[in-house]
């Protein structure tokens, strides 16, 4: 479901698709790519700053999926790469290091009462016991240093 804050940034081969209320803030695409992912400019996605390669190489990364991409030749399909790859699996669930579980597939979450939570393709759950978006992580584990090592 697009949000009002989503933004989307095209170099005419690909479409990057940012969805702000999904980021964690795990810096993955600014430490790894800087001269397109810059968060102290504006526009923040500088699409002309790399190859359409590592562009997707780094959006790949990302372990929200707050950062997707389509290209702009497939852009009327209904589901880009990285979408149909993460479909094959029924559930996966990886650990960010120092941050959240990160749940990707077909998956209910549901609280004590059996209402169910709102899930996507790619969820990130809290671990730190800090978010204010409870079950969901809101990035809080990095201004309260949370670390997988204490």
């Amino acid at each position: 479901m697009a949000n009002r804050n989503d933004r989307e940034y095209t170099n005419g081969e690909i479409t990057v698709y940012w969805r702000p209320d999904e980021c964690i803030h795990a810096t993955t695409c600014f430490v790894k790519l800087r001269s397109v992912f810059n968060p102290g400019k504006r526009p923040w996605v500088n699409m002309n700053g790399a190859s359409t390669e590592k562009i997707i190489e780094v959006v790949d990364l990302c372990p929200t999926d707050a950062l997707t991409y389509k290209w702009n030749k497939d852009i009327e399909k209904t589901t880009d790469q990285k979408s149909e790859n993460t479909q094959k699996a029924s559930l996966c669930i990886s650990v960010v290091k120092n941050g959240p579980l990160v749940c990707k597939g077909s998956f209910t979450i549901s609280n004590d009462k059996g209402e169910e939570y709102r899930t996507y393709q790619t969820t990130p759950l809290c671990r730190c016991g800090h978010s204010n978006r409870q079950p969901y992580c809101d990035g809080r584990h990095q201004k309260i240093g949370f670390s997988d090592e204490k």
